[in-house]
């Protein structure tokens, strides 16, 4: 059996540090999928990844190249992560030169983001970035390497551990495509106590936190895109039994184009830090989220779902048989939408090592309801970016 372990890459508790990120019927999959060959739809799929031992890794190409030039490059096995915003690229993997971000007084601009699984660092660098026929021209990007400058002490002292090598992420970067425009927003522009302490000027004495502003964060890139750049949606058929892959769309704009209308999706809008209700057994979970980049179900914990965990699968739930469920999502805007879903054996369902798509694979997650990919499977996922116009009002919102 290969090695599968919990995967929630989602960076949505960042927005616990920075206050300022904001910009029922049974529900089932509210439309088929997707498809097209349209220029904003880009190719997703479920793959084991680089490593060969992912569990339901959300993957995509991305294509980047040296900002106002031909010298580009096309990476594979890029997560695509709606609980995030910005693409991260592995510095083993990028092959081109890119511009570093150089503050005003000569320092070199490095980040320090902490996902809920461990920290990314490295320095911010320029990129056009282009998904499908969608380009975001120069915009900012973190290269995940720890050579250039060591990881400075606040970021370690957040006792998470690096993910900053292809065996600790499990892929050759990160997709960001979240709610958010950018990775902190408000709070790393300024000075002192409020500042969250994400970004770093760094030069030969070390590394110090600094202010950055939001034109030079890290940033979302369909923000950048002309025309499809207020959401996403992402539309992945349906998994029964455990599968090689799943292929789907990642597509661009919210109503901007005639493939990406909401349609019959209900729309649950989030609070400031992108998240919304789940209840369960009679008890509220209001931290809850949906999020492409976990890899599974992860919610409460043992003691509150009387799931018992694996032996081997370790991070994951293992009942002795398969146990169906039911919770009720929970909008902001007053829209209420049950969702019935299961739990396997992870043990069980790790048994070969070729499949890679799980519909029942779950975890736990102490207090809150992460609704991972999993939920995608069968269902038009839509993920609005605050304080963007759609037809269904100003992000943000999920719907489905």
């Amino acid at each position: 059996m290969i090695l599968r372990t919990a995967m929630q890459v989602s960076a949505g508790m960042l927005c616990l540090l920075a206050i300022s990120c904001g910009g029922p019927g049974f529900s089932t999959a509210n439309s088929p999928q997707r498809t097209s060959t349209a220029g904003n739809v880009q190719p997703i799929s479920i793959g084991l990844g680089p490593n060969g031992n992912y569990a339901n890794g959300l993957f995509t190409d991305v294509t980047i190249c040296t900002p106002g030039t031909a010298n580009c490059q096309t990476i594979n096995n890029v997560l695509v992560d709606t609980g995030s915003s910005g693409l991260r690229l592995l510095g083993t993997v990028v092959s081109i030169p890119l511009p570093d971000e150089i503050s005003s007084d000569g320092n070199t601009i490095l980040e320090c983001l902490p996902f809920i699984s461990g920290y990314t660092w490295g320095p911010v660098r320029a990129a056009d970035v282009t998904l499908a026929q969608e380009k975001a021209s120069g915009i900012p990007v973190q290269i995940l390497d720890e050579s250039q400058f060591p990881v400075a002490g606040g970021c370690k002292s957040s006792g998470l551990p690096s993910q900053d090598s292809v065996q600790k992420l499990g892929a050759n970067g990160i997709l960001g495509v979240g709610e958010f425009a950018h990775d902190c927003g408000v709070p790393c522009g300024t000075g002192g106590s409020s500042n969250p302490g994400l970004y770093y000027a760094c030069n030969t004495s070390g590394c110090e936190v600094t202010a950055e502003s939001m034109a030079q964060q890290v940033q979302n890139p369909v923000v950048a895109f002309q025309v499809d750049n207020n959401g996403v949606e992402i539309s992945l058929p349906a998994v029964t039994f455990p599968q090689v892959t799943a292929t789907g769309s990642l597509i661009f704009g919210i109503g901007t184009e005639s493939n990406n209308g909401l349609g019959s999706a209900r729309v649950y809008t989030t609070d400031e830090f992108g998240n919304f209700t789940t209840k369960f057994n009679g008890h509220s979970y209001p931290g809850s989220f949906i999020d492409s980049g976990s890899n599974g179900f992860f919610f409460l914990d043992p003691s509150t779902t009387g799931i018992q965990t694996c032996l081997d699968a370790n991070g994951f739930y293992c009942p002795a048989s398969t146990e169906d469920f039911s919770a009720e999502n929970d909008g902001l805007n007053g829209t209420e939408g049950r969702v019935s879903f299961s739990v396997a054996n992870a043990d069980t369902l790790f048994s070969t090592s070729v499949d890679a798509a799980f519909s029942n694979l779950a975890g736990p997650s102490p207090g809150v309801f992460d609704w991972g990919v999993p939920f995608f499977f069968g269902r038009t996922v839509f993920t609005a970016i605050e304080g963007r116009n759609t037809p269904a009002g100003k992000g943000a919102y999920w719907a489905y």
